[in-house]
């Protein structure tokens, strides 16, 4: 009896393909939940806000942190029904330490931190924790779970652009101090305080406060800004690549899963045609 509702609890839990419409119902619930919280955090920073419905969100605070451990406890509850969590305490322990069940953890367990006084810091930082159930949507989100595989899929090439994108902005950094530190020591006192105006400016940001002001200073800006341009495009193109090849794999993958069948000949229409009698379809 046990056995079998863990397994349902697991089913409603963690099935995939959410066939069953009491899962589907809560993950639509739960992702509700999380938008939902996140929208109340951004409503407490407003004092006038807070001040009128304090009661009523610090109550859906405490609900959705109920929700919330309930699901932590039954997934571990539930885990040992795969056959790789198995063990009833190695197992579980094993399940707690996988990337989702962290996330899981870190969205509800901040607010079961004791404080032994009334300290503002960290009530705001109990605030700002509230954030990090928006990961939980990693879960859910059909979204996240294609720019994990496209990230799985491009990590090399993405690794790469970074070492380059670093490499340059400390090679930048270095050349703005020694152009720069003479003529405006307060603004590039040293390299570290130089790699500000780096990003800005590979970034194309350019927000002014720091600039050169000398000739060779000027021109390395220059070069700088145009570099940045083509760099920073580099990974958004890697990324959108992958994206459109992800996208074609699931679509193939949902066919050949679930694939369509005449209904007259009972053959897969998603094949190629073969000869010229498939033509009939």
């Amino acid at each position: 009896m046990v056995k079998k509702l863990k397994r349902r609890v697991f089913l409603l839990l963690e099935a995939k393909q959410h066939q069953q419409k009491l899962s589907r119902f809560f993950d639509y619930f739960l992702i509700f939940l999380i938008i939902s919280n996140t929208i109340a955090v951004c409503m407490e920073s407003v004092e006038e806000i807070f001040e009128v419905h304090q009661t009523e969100l610090i109550a859906f605070n405490r609900f959705s942190v109920g929700v919330f451990t309930l699901e932590y406890i039954l997934r571990v509850w539930s885990c040992t029904t795969l056959q790789k969590y198995r063990h009833p305490i190695w197992g579980r322990l094993r399940y707690m330490l996988t990337p989702l069940a962290i996330i899981d953890l870190i969205a509800f367990l901040p607010f079961y931190l004791p404080f032994t006084r009334v300290d503002f810091r960290a009530i705001q930082l109990l605030r700002l924790t509230r954030f990090l159930q928006l990961l939980k949507l990693g879960r859910y989100s059909r979204s996240i779970k294609v720019l994990t595989q496209v990230i799985a899929l491009r990590r090399e090439e993405l690794i790469l652009t970074l070492n380059m994108v670093i490499f340059l902005l400390i090679f930048s950094s270095s050349l703005i101090y020694f152009a720069e530190h003479e003529a405006q020591p307060d603004k590039f006192p040293h390299i570290p305080a130089s790699m500000w105006w780096a990003v800005i400016t590979l970034t194309t940001v350019g927000y002014g406060d720091v600039y050169p002001i000398t000739p060779l200073g000027k021109l390395l800006g220059g070069i700088l800004a145009l570099l940045g341009i083509g760099l920073f495009a580099l990974p958004a193109g890697i990324i959108a690549s992958s994206f459109t090849e992800i996208i074609a794999m699931n679509k193939i993958a949902k066919k050949t899963l679930s694939p369509k069948i005449c209904p007259h000949c009972g053959k897969n229409i998603d094949q190629p045609l073969d000869d010229s009698t498939d033509l009939d379809h």
